[in-house]
């Protein structure tokens, strides 16, 4: 079992679009992932859409992810790279004009 935790800087915290944005990517994985808003948990399936939105995370929240199997490790890089990106939302990501 892979761990990580990442603090969230979207300022809508993890909701509607980055909720989408996780659960997609977390997806793309074969390992089994999930994600609390405490180290205790409760710990959710970061592939579910319903059940990562529920977890209402807000801005300044730290995430935690944990990840188990072939590819955890890959995929906790990768969830934890997204959400330092502020989900390819923040001032830095060109806009599309």
């Amino acid at each position: 079992m892979l761990e990580a935790q990442v603090l969230i800087t979207h300022e809508t915290g993890l909701h509607a679009r980055p909720s989408v944005k996780l659960t997609k990517l977390a997806k793309g994985f074969v390992a089994r992932i999930e994600l609390a808003v405490v180290e205790q948990g409760p710990w959710v399936d970061a592939k579910s859409i319903v059940k990562v939105m529920a977890t209402r995370a807000p801005q300044g929240s730290t995430l935690f992810i944990r990840a188990e199997g072939d590819d955890a490790e890959a995929a906790v890089a990768a969830l934890v790279d997204l959400v330092r990106r502020d989900f390819d939302e923040g001032a830095h990501v060109p806009a599309n004009d």
